[in-house]
């Protein structure tokens, strides 16, 4: 797989990898909320061939660039691009042709950074800035979830409070996996995972260890998954 990205502001990395691996083996109907250049739902598609794939991104130069890496990979007939806000209205999103009730899978990577800590380049600021409020994502994510539908979503850890109760008020069968750099360490990412129609009860994962007591190497499944043999395990 190829992927073009902009030489200056925000590059996807190893959450959007990671988050296109959360993808459960079965699903035909993927939406990627803020897709970026298109990295998660990539991932995802490289996994499946039984899969299609919608990606919404407000961003119209990302917008394109996805498109640029749909055709690049050789995915244009299973995969296109919308230029839709993520928290756009229901009836916003339908007039752009986003249907609601339809995907078996919805996925997200929200900006990441709290008011006041904009990053200096514009782009990498629009990717990355958040006033904190991701409750309007999982609102337009479980909208466009079909009836027994599954949300994933990937974001900081000081976020799952917010996370949480966004996904508990909508969905249930919550799974939290937290990820971590290094073993001993706190969790510095955590990826949520809830499905609409149930009741099923919270489960916290063991942790996900990104790299070894020391050195770059990436730790086991975490490898695995960076070469595309391996997807994320939920333990079910």
């Amino acid at each position: 797989m190829s992927i073009i990205q902009p030489e200056k502001g925000f590059r996807a990395g190893l959450d959007s990898v990671l988050l296109g691996a959360s993808v459960p083996e079965g699903t035909h109907r993927l939406l990627d909320l803020g897709a970026g250049a298109g990295v998660a739902a990539l991932c995802a598609l490289a996994h499946s061939d039984a899969l299609s794939a919608t990606l919404v991104e407000n961003n119209g130069d990302m917008a394109a660039l996805a498109t640029e890496n749909i055709a690049a990979n050789g995915l244009s007939d299973r995969a296109h691009v919308l230029e839709i806000n993520a928290t756009a209205t229901g009836a916003e999103r339908r007039a752009l042709g986003l249907a609601t009730d339809s995907f078996d899978v919805v996925i997200a990577n929200p900006p990441f950074f709290e008011a006041g800590t904009q990053a200096p380049d514009p782009g990498r600021a629009a990717a990355r800035h958040t006033d904190g409020e991701v409750g309007g994502w999982i609102r337009t994510a479980v909208s466009c979830a079909h009836a027994k539908g599954e949300v994933i979503f990937i974001h900081l850890a000081q976020v799952l409070p917010q996370l949480l109760a966004a996904f508990d008020a909508r969905m249930g069968a919550i799974n939290v996996l937290p990820i971590a750099s290094r073993p001993g360490q706190p969790a510095s990412r955590v990826l949520v995972r809830g499905r609409k129609g149930s009741r099923a009860p919270m489960r916290l994962l063991p942790p996900l260890v990104v790299h070894g007591e020391s050195g770059n190497r990436f730790a086991e499944p975490v490898r695995s998954i960076l070469r595309g043999e391996a997807r994320l395990d939920w333990q079910e």
